[in-house]
């Protein structure tokens, strides 16, 4: 009798969930689910530890009520014994949640997690997460406005373009009043299952948080599949998804991530959507995911092998993404567009070739969103859009050489090789050599009109997401960006290099809007500087800042590049005056840009073990070597007790 209770009793907590958190769906669509996650042997293998919602039409329950819910119908069935049991069994764990399981709400999802993996979530990824679902609400509403189906947003008013500007632009207003005008026959809204939707992959969904909050948060889908290839985690998914009421979107799968993707590469077959958000790096995932994404659709792409893409190990990078990275101040910018390249590179081999709709550098990672379409003449022009770069050691100045050219001829396109190098053997300011980084993309990294379209509606709708605020900040910083001119220069490296005091970062910016160049600032760096100017322009500004506040010449070696920098007379005469242009629009309304760190190990988390559970190495070690030289160690217990290579006997 007690065995029989205690089945009877596990199979009882799918029912306490659906009646617990959410009205009982409907007989299709929980029958949907099941079949849905019984699909595939490898799928069920991986869903053992979730048994599907029976329904009315099961067998094994006969006479069931329709218009009760399933613990109602549940209880109805059963022993009085069998019903107490249930009902201690409630009192001593909170409805819906098994032993040590805890609940994570964010956005509108709550998500069950086991206590025994915490590397499941990262709060600081938020940030991540909502701007993915802006970005995405953004992508249907122009693909699905070609389908004629218009998407809601719950607490979105009426489409007003947000305009960094102060005046008011009234062409703006009158286009969107204009395309307005003319409403799409079939609506939907967050929630709601549309045939004409996008098909959504998350390749690496683990908990199942992102898709659930895709199914929850972003209108116009038809299907949500969140794969992962643990069977733990695609348990965690079902479940996850059962909890939170979208099983009839949201769909688990429990597959390698990239035999998936390639099976899915058919015209027919291919996803609108695919989100990757791997630990490390995409790289071994990218070339399943340029091909199985849709003519037009969209990639999400994280990086967090930030250590590798910034310069660290150019070597490794070379070898995962076809780019020598190199250590210098834009190292940040310079991972975006290595990944881009790799991107482009990869698409071009199937014929296909990508368009960035955003890019941005954001804590310890990059995300880009990048849209993926097939045109052969297109792809010709990939080699044009890649460059090397040309960093000088001594003094950071940098060219670029692109490694092909294109000219037009009236109706045709002549392709040639690149002409080059732009630099001698030796820096031309310094005297120094230079290193040799890239291939890169050298195009645009945003699409400024897709931009200002999810800046709209962020700022539009605050109160939809956790981190608005700072996706306002971060969307209109990057639209001050200038689109053309790549990597960027910091005002503390070049005030470094001569050994003087750092000018204000209006004041030299001045200096370059009176010379006559463009400039603006960078999401990627809080000191950055991208600008027009030639490297020449740059230090004549610095020798002229020099000159008000001198440094001791007597103490510079010869053969410093401060000597010889210095050692030049300016040919131009910079005027330090503030403009009023100087200080962009979202430095004046003091938006959130760069914010300070969030909490205390606040980077990557540690990486999950092969059977699930934490891998707490990585953390243990990151608290035992913080701050190790300020507190010596004092305890010989602690110290080597063994001879250093150099003395020992042999």
């Amino acid at each position: 009798q007690c065995a029989f209770m205690l089945v009877r009793t596990a199979w009882l907590f799918p029912h306490i969930i659906s009646h617990h958190l959410h009205p009982p769906c409907t007989h299709s669509a929980r029958q949907t689910f099941r079949w849905s996650l019984g699909s595939g042997a490898t799928a069920s293998r991986g869903l053992k530890s979730m048994e599907p919602l029976k329904t009315a039409q099961d067998p094994e329950v006969p006479n069931a009520n329709p218009h009760s819910t399933p613990a109602e119908s549940s209880a109805e069935g059963m022993s009085p014994a069998t019903t107490d049991t249930a009902a201690d069994t409630e009192k001593t764990i909170p409805a819906g949640l098994l032993p040590g399981e805890t609940v994570v709400k964010e956005g509108k999802a709550a998500i069950l997690f086991p206590s025994a993996n915490e590397v499941f979530y990262n709060p600081v990824q938020e940030f991540n997460r909502d701007l993915t679902c802006a970005v995405i609400t953004e992508f249907a509403r122009d693909l699905l406005a070609q389908r004629g189906v218009k998407v809601v947003v719950p607490g979105e008013k009426e489409r007003v373009v947000v305009s960094l500007s102060e005046e008011t632009n009234e062409a703006d207003v009158q286009t969107e009043e204009k395309n307005g005008a003319e409403e799409p026959a079939v609506t939907v809204t967050v929630g709601e299952k549309c045939e004409r939707g996008l098909r959504v992959l998350e390749g690496l969904a683990a908990s199942g948080l992102r898709s659930v909050r895709f199914a929850l948060e972003v209108p116009g889908l038809q299907s949500v599949t969140a794969n992962d290839f643990s069977t733990k985690a695609a348990a965690l998914i079902a479940r996850n998804a059962q909890y939170n009421g979208v099983s009839h979107l949201l769909q688990a799968s429990c597959r390698d991530a990239s035999m998936l993707m390639y099976e899915m590469r058919g015209k027919k077959e291919r996803y609108d959507v695919i989100d990757l958000d791997p630990y490390g790096s995409p790289a071994s995932f990218l070339d399943a995911a340029v091909q199985a994404v849709s003519e037009g659709g969209l990639l999400c792409i994280t990086c967090t092998d930030m250590a590798v893409m910034a310069g660290n190990s150019g070597e490794t990078c070379y070898s995962k993404y076809g780019s020598v990275s190199i250590k210098a101040r834009y190292c940040h910018e310079m991972a975006l567009r290595i990944i881009l390249h790799s991107l482009d590179q990869r698409a071009g081999v199937h014929q296909r070739y990508i368009q960035p709709l955003l890019s941005v550098s954001v804590d310890f990672y990059i995300r880009v969103f990048v849209r993926v379409f097939t045109g052969q003449a297109t792809v010709k022009n990939s080699a044009s859009k890649q460059a090397l770069v040309y960093n000088c050691v001594g003094c950071g100045s940098f060219h670029l050489q692109r490694m092909g050219r294109r000219t037009s001829n009236g109706k045709h396109m002549k392709y040639s090789p690149a002409t080059g190098p732009p630099v001698g053997p030796e820096c031309e300011h310094c005297g120094q050599r230079h290193q040799l980084g890239g291939p890169m993309w050298a195009e645009p990294i945003h699409d400024l009109a897709f931009v200002q379209k999810v800046l709209s509606a962020v700022s539009g709708n605050p109160s939809r997401f956790g981190t608005s605020k700072r996706i306002e900040g971060m969307l209109s910083m990057v639209t001050e960006e200038l689109e053309d001119v790549p990597l960027y220069y910091t005002v503390d490296s070049l005030s470094s290099t001569i050994h003087c005091n750092t000018p204000p970062l209006l004041q030299f910016r001045s200096a370059l809007l009176h010379a006559g160049h463009r400039v603006s600032l960078s999401h990627a760096c809080k000191n950055a500087i991208k600008t027009d100017a030639p490297p020449a322009a740059l230090w004549d500004v610095m020798r002229c800042w020099e000159k008000a506040n001198p440094v001791k010449r007597e103490k510079l070696s010869e053969t410093s590049p401060a000597f010889k920098i210095l050692s030049t007379e300016p040919s131009l005469e910079a005027c330090f005056t503030v403009r009023e242009d100087a200080n962009p629009q979202s430095r004046k309304r003091h938006l959130t840009r760069f914010q300070e760190n969030p909490q205390a190990f606040w980077g990557p988390k540690a990486r999950a073990k092969a059977g699930g559970g934490i891998s707490t190495d990585l953390q243990d070690k990151r608290k035992k070597c913080q701050n190790k030289r300020k507190n010596q160690m004092t305890d010989s217990s602690e110290l080597k007790d063994f001879p250093c290579k150099k003395f020992r006997q042999v």
